[in-house]
This record gives C-alpha cells, structure tokens and sequence, in this order.
C-alpha cells in the first residue's frame, strides 16, 4: 500500500463518488481508478463495488476504512513534525561540556540559541573532560565542548580559542609576595596536586612540561578539578588548571596568577563524530557556538 493509493481510497469511500473523489485528491478519474485497482491487487481482493449508477463499499473496504484514517493521520503527523524539526519549530539536542566552560560561557550561548531556536529543548551534561569524549563517542550526544583531546581519530574537532593555563595557590603562599605571575621553575619547588591520568588536562600539562625537560612533583591527584581547587585553598600544594577554571577555583578560596616561562595552553572546541551527520538542532547549536567565539 501507499500513501496515494489510501488516500484514494478514502476520498472514494467518503464520497461514494469517483467524480467527486478525483477533485479531493487531485487525480484525473482514470489515475484514480488505476491507484484503487493497484491498491485492490496488492490486497488480493475487491474494496469497492462500482456499478454506472453507484459505488459501494465491499465488508473488506469497510474495514479498511477506520486503518486507513489512522495511518493516513499516523502519516501527517510524522510529516508535520519532521518538517517542523527542519524548520528548527520542535526538537531537542544534547550538548556535553567540562563544567567550568558550562557554567562560564556555555549560558550566553544558550541565551543565544534560545532566542533563534525557542522551540528546541536543550539537554547540558556538565562532566569532565573525559567523560564529554566518552559521550560523544558512545552517541549519547551529539556535540560536546572539551580540550582537544589527545588519540581521538573517530572524533572532529573544531577548535573555538585557545585557553592561557594558570597557577594555582593557596592564599597563604609565599610565592604571592610582591608577583604578577609565575614561572614553572618557582612551581616545580612545591608539592604539586594534579588531576588524575588520564585526564585531559593533566596529560596536555605533562607533554608540554616535558618538551621543556621539565616534570611534576605529583604529591596529591584527584579526579575533579573541584576537589582541587579545594586542597589547593586547604593549602596542601599547588596546582594549574584552564584558565577557563579560574572563578571556580577563587570561589574555593584558592587565588591565580597568570603563568610564564613557558606558556601551557590548550585549544578550547566543538566535539562531533567522524563522518556522521548532525540533526539540525545540533548543527544550528555548532553554528551559535563557532558564531559566538568567531573573534576570540
């Protein structure tokens, strides 16, 4: 069966009358008759019985009637709201972020978003780094926002800007009389609290360091950034996050200073999977995103 041919069928078996019928649907009388005789073949039977003066309804076209109005309906609704999702009128995507991008730029974003798209619900995970790249591999979302990650081929990667590293220190510090920022050499002389491997951040700081001849003196590792930033402030060593980390680390009471000799930096983007397509809310969610940080 096909669409043309039930709504053929429909038109006939409410009108009783092929002349009539053939207007409703925009057939001439004869593609009319040929789209009933397809359907009637392909069911193995007769629908319809239609004499000069007449037509009737077979017991098999009547009971075809009430299936033929529910799919038809079944066929109109899935055509209107694919169309309505589209024309980014109905949906939803899922975007996955490291927590400090999502509740430091991310929102702005969203505003953005929201205000072109309000008919699309937006679903934010805030995870770690490496939980953002699992679940843009897994296909539990579709777009996520990370630090490039490293042996990650199945992935696309746009970047969207590069991100200063800072220091990190407890409020107490010795190294805060008097400095604007800090080099490696003062912060590899303290105990030092680093995310644990394999975090993104912590293996982009030790191949950076090591291109340097330099390596960390690791006393402390944790798995969120979070419970850095609070040993950090508790004041058993010192650490270096994103910079995109500073408020929340402050708000820990902890303070940041810019870094120096050398530079740690890691680019900020868009993660997707490798040669698939995106539904058109997350490609206008990818397109507010690039828009957004075009000059950054």
């Amino acid at each position: 069966m096909t669409a043309k041919q039930l709504r053929a069928f429909l038109a006939v078996a409410r009108t009783l009358s092929f002349a009539e019928a053939s207007n409703q649907v925009f057939l001439s009388q004869p593609a009319l008759s040929l789209a009933i005789k397809t359907l009637e073949e392909s069911l193995g039977g007769k629908l319809l019985t239609r004499t000069t003066r007449s037509v009737k309804l077979t017991p098999e076209g009547e009971a075809l009637v009430p299936i033929a109005t529910r799919l038809m309906a079944d066929w109109d609704n899935a055509q209107e709201q694919l169309q309505q999702r589209f024309a980014l009128q109905m949906g939803q995507v899922a975007v996955a972020s490291m927590p400090s991008f999502a509740a430091g730029l991310l929102p702005q974003v969203l505003k953005t978003y929201r205000n072109r798209y309000p008919a699309i619900r937006v679903e934010v995970h805030d995870v770690i780094a490496e939980q953002v790249v699992a679940m843009v591999r897994s296909r539990r979302i579709e777009v996520g926002v990370s630090l490039v990650p490293e042996g990650a081929p199945d992935l696309d990667f746009t970047p969207l800007f590069t991100d200063e590293f800072v220091a990190v220190l407890p409020p107490d510090s010795a190294l805060l009389n008097g400095q604007s920022s800090l080099c490696w050499d003062q912060l590899l002389e303290q105990d030092f609290i680093a995310l644990q491997r394999p975090s993104i951040v912590r293996l982009m700081l030790e191949r950076q360091l090591a291109e340097q001849g330099k390596q960390l003196n690791v006393v402390f590792d944790a798995h969120q950034l979070a419970t850095v930033g609070k040993m950090v402030a508790s004041g058993l060593g010192i650490s270096v996050v994103p910079g995109l980390c500073r408020q929340q680390m402050e708000e820990m009471g902890a303070v940041c200073l810019p870094l120096n000799g050398p530079l740690v930096v890691g680019d900020v983007g868009i993660l997707t999977r490798r040669g698939h397509e995106l539904s058109v809310a997350a490609q206008a969610l990818v397109d507010v995103l690039q828009q957004t940080f075009s000059g950054a």
